[in-house]
């Protein structure tokens, strides 16, 4: 290590030696094109205020050198530069510092050959005339678009050149003082930066074994120091992402444990890489007996093997539905996909798993639906149209038949409004196209209006009307909706409940578990029940427990099922207790406010 902090000392006082070198020799140019330009700026601005302020004599330039000596030996004490009037061949007519007659053509000067292309020229060159460096800018003069000759400025160097030279002389001094400076602290600075380095060292290869626990004193605030509080941050920062990708694997496992759908992957080699939870209730296993053995092994359901096989060899996409009986029957939407297994570079099989048999049940429903409503149409109608028929036949000679008939085709006619009336109304609350308007009802007042209107009907049988309710219970509800639940549920007792029978009432508050008030309302009668069998579908659209009484009686089988609907648009509950030749009781619940 000692050689190490020996190099480590050279090389730092190298590296100072070389950056002061680089600093002097970027500053030292810098500074001389800095101070040209500057320079040549200035003269550029005088030679411009010159032509300005003293045009060019008219005449011959021969005969106007006096005039150009003279002008150029003012303007050497005014602005202290060489001024030179050369005419438009190149000959020099007048020369602050020099006698013009012994001088050069100066048509081919740099600064003069810029100038006539393009405005003004300049240039830095050794002056033979003077022995000097010098600047030059030159600028042509013209008179009505006619070039009548340049105008030259020149100035010495030298005043940059002793600023360079000054410079170098501070920079030296300065390089050879920080020499020595280095060599004094360059090898405690190389013992400062070994000893860390070698703490870093043995812990990055504790962290190469994934020993991300082990942390570096982090001493100072140097770069050493933040090299070590870097390499702790690193440790801790994996010891996180460790941590984060372990939670992001469980969140993960539970997206798929929580899934609705059964997914079970397959990989190329035929065995289960993955099981959710959803696919053991569907399929029934558990994902530790499934997960990492072959998909073969799924021996209840040999149609979904015999599909993954197939998704296997031909790898194509397949989508279809299947029936499972195991663990229990289910028909279940099957979508198998090809895909490439993350990682590993092999591909395998997708499979999920989706129940669709409740959507199946709804859509027979609606197909029975679609049946039922055709069938309970086309019983009226076909009625109407043979009566009507055997009335156009002939029997309309006949006035008792004719009557008759008519009274048939009147009833039957009343039957299919209500029938349409009934389909349209449960549409309509089926889709809440009617939203219910709440107000507070007085019950016994509304049970009141009710006797009045089912009264005469009940007496027709003989049957008693009971209508009870807590004194002044009021609660909260659509008032015609109610009565239209409370009138259907009284018209089926009393159509169902034999002669000299009886249909009640009774309408009581009680609180529930959770403290809240609700109202409940019982609808008894005295008739003919219902079998156990049929209480869980009376709520059924068209479903009829006794289809002769129900045709007879006028009834469209929607009663029920429109109940059920307004009960739980009121967000309440209605139940059935019966028994066949006692009776039955509908137990209705609403809130006494609502929500």
């Amino acid at each position: 290590m000692t050689k190490f902090r020996l190099k480590l000392s050279l090389l730092f006082m190298l590296l100072v030696g070389l950056s002061v070198l680089a600093a002097g020799l970027l500053s030292g140019h810098s500074y001389r094109q800095n101070h040209q330009n500057s320079l040549r700026d200035h003269m550029i601005r005088e030679v411009k205020l010159i032509d300005a302020t003293t045009p060019w004599p008219d005449g011959d330039p021969e005969a106007n050198r006096e005039e150009f000596e003279r002008r150029t030996k003012n303007f050497k004490e005014v602005a202290g530069m060489r001024v030179t009037y050369i005419a438009p061949d190149g000959t020099v007519l007048g020369d602050s510092d020099h006698d013009p007659l012994t001088m050069d053509n100066h048509l081919g000067r740099a600064e003069v050959q810029q100038a006539l292309q393009e405005g003004i020229g300049s240039s830095i060159r050794r002056s033979d005339t003077l022995g000097e460096k010098m600047m030059y800018v030159a600028m042509p003069v013209k008179k009505d678009g006619q070039l009548k000759g340049l105008i030259r400025l020149s100035m010495s160097l030298s005043d940059v050149s002793s600023g360079l030279h000054d410079m170098w002389t501070a920079l030296v001094f300065s390089l050879l003082l920080l020499f020595a400076l280095a060599a004094a602290v360059s090898y405690r600075v190389a013992l400062g930066v070994t000893r860390p380095l070698e703490r870093m060292t043995s812990a990055a290869e504790r962290m190469s074994n994934m020993d991300y626990a082990i942390r570096v004193p982090e001493g100072g605030r140097d770069e050493i120091g933040a090299l070590a509080r870097a390499l702790n941050l690193m440790a801790e920062n994996l010891q996180v992402q460790l941590e984060l990708i372990r939670r992001n694997g469980e969140r993960l496992q539970d997206v798929l444990d929580n899934m609705t759908s059964g997914v079970v992957m397959v990989g190329d080699d035929g065995r289960v890489t993955l099981y959710n939870r959803q696919a053991e209730t569907l399929l029934g296993g558990a994902a530790r007996e499934r997960v990492g053995r072959p998909f073969t092994d799924i021996k209840q359901h040999y149609e979904l093997v015999g599909l993954i096989r197939t998704g296997l060899e031909t790898r194509e996409p397949l989508y279809q539905e299947l029936q499972v009986y195991y663990p229990e029957e289910r028909l279940l939407q099957l979508s198998l996909v090809p895909m490439t297994l993350s990682g590993e570079g092999l591909p395998g099989l997708l499979v999920v798993l989706q129940d669709v048999t409740a959507i199946r049940r709804l859509e027979n429903m609606r197909s029975e639906f679609v049946a039922n409503v055709s069938h309970e149409l086309k019983t009226p109608v076909a009625a109407v149209k043979g009566f009507a028929e055997t009335l156009l036949a002939g029997a309309m000679n006949d006035p008792e038949t004719a009557r008759s008939f008519l009274t048939i085709i009147q009833e039957e006619s009343e039957r299919l409004n209500r029938l349409i009336g009934d389909i349209l109304e449960l549409s309509k609350i089926e889709s809440r196209r009617s939203p219910l308007q709440y107000s507070p009802v007085d019950f016994a007042a509304f049970l009141s209006r009710l006797n009045e209107l089912i009264g005469p009907e009940a007496a027709k049988k003989n049957i008693t009307l009971d209508l009870r309710t807590e004194e002044g219970l009021y609660l909260e509800a659509d008032e015609d909706r109610l009565g239209q639940i409370m009138l259907n549920l009284l018209q089926n007792g009393i159509n169902y409940t034999p002669e000299g029978g009886r249909v009640k009432v009774r309408a009581e508050t009680f609180e529930t578990e959770e403290g809240n008030e609700r109202v409940r309302i019982t609808v008894s009668d005295t008739g003919i029940g219902i079998p156990k069998k049929d209480i869980p579908r009376i709520f059924e659209r068209f479903y009829r427990v006794d289809k002769a009484r129900s045709r007879s009686s006028g009834g469209t089988g929607l009663g029920l099922s429109i109940v059920k609907h307004l009960v739980e648009l009121h967000h309440g509950t209605i139940r059935v207790e019966s028994t066949v030749g006692v009776g039955t009781h509908f137990l209705i619940e609403l809130p006494l406010l609502q929500p």
